[in-house]
């Protein structure tokens, strides 16, 4: 059921505490960790503590979550003091993006120079 746990979901047991991770943020509805395989200096990703398999389903269920998600990235990026020049916030939906975890999160990417286009 969408918001609720689901056990077999990577995040959901980093929310639950039991899966190990670097936390660098965590707010009543938000947890921010470091990314196991960083593409950049400063690679966090800021997750609901709900459970909503991607940003859409998110942002249609629960808006303000869904903001909450973008606030904590900015937080995330003026921890790592990467908000200026500047940092990239990366949600990817559905597996043509290049979606792997079925959870909501916003990737916070800095430190370094971050071309356009992407990939």
């Amino acid at each position: 059921m969408a918001g609720e746990p689901q056990s077999d979901c990577l995040f959901c047991k980093i929310v639950g505490g039991e899966v190990p991770a670097t936390i660098v943020r965590e707010t009543e509805t938000t947890v921010a960790f470091r990314d196991i395989n960083p593409q950049a200096p400063t690679h966090v990703l800021v997750i609901p503590r709900l459970h909503y398999p991607d940003a859409a389903s998110l942002a249609a269920a629960e808006p303000q979550v869904a903001a909450d998600v973008l606030r904590e990235a900015h937080e995330v990026a003026q921890l790592d003091k990467v908000d200026e020049p500047g940092y990239r916030i990366v949600f990817n939906t559905g597996s043509g993006a290049g979606q792997t975890v079925w959870h909501a999160h916003a990737h916070v990417l800095g430190g370094r120079g971050l071309n356009w286009p992407p990939g």
